[in-house]
């Protein structure tokens, strides 16, 4: 990215462990390195109905267990859904995801995320089980040498 505003895009797999919180902080950090980000915006965006995106402390994880417990309380698997084909987590795993975000901006100065002291990017699993999620990066800005072309072929090692 020479030069003016330029932008690169690639795709993420992120695998979950099972219900709760993935961070994924490190493996953007990786990419706009990789791309060689200088300023700009990084938009992620998950594309999935049934997992979403934060950015959350990091530091204590009864945070995360607190906020997946207070998810629950909003919509327990025990509720008399009409969706159940896919199973009793699969309707309320939607709702979290109505209620939580698919998609972040976030800050770029000088190749870093302008995340705060106690900030991570998390992919949080609703359903019970495990699953591959996939992710689209997208990066506006400035750099110092690398294009779209090159972002492009960014090995996602899961």
């Amino acid at each position: 990215m020479a030069g003016g505003l330029d932008q690169a895009m690639a795709e993420l797999t992120v695998q979950t462990r099972r219900a709760g919180f993935t961070d994924i902080t490190g493996r953007l950090a990786a990419w706009l390195g990789h791309i060689e980000a200088d300023e700009g915006l990084l938009t992620v965006f998950i594309r999935h109905t049934s997992a979403s995106l934060t950015i959350q402390e990091n530091a204590d994880p009864d945070v995360q267990a607190d906020l997946v417990d207070a998810l629950s309380k909003l919509a327990p698997a025990e509720a008399p859904y009409r969706h159940n084909v896919e199973g009793p987590d699969d309707m309320p795993a939607h709702i979290k995801a109505a209620l939580t975000s698919t998609s972040l901006a976030i800050p770029v100065m000088g190749g870093r995320m302008r995340l705060g002291t106690w900030q991570a990017v998390y992919v949080i699993e609703h359903r019970a089980q495990a699953h591959r999620r996939s992710l689209n990066l997208h990066f506006l800005g400035s750099g110092q040498g690398r294009g779209l072309a090159e972002a492009k072929g960014w090995p996602d090692t899961s």
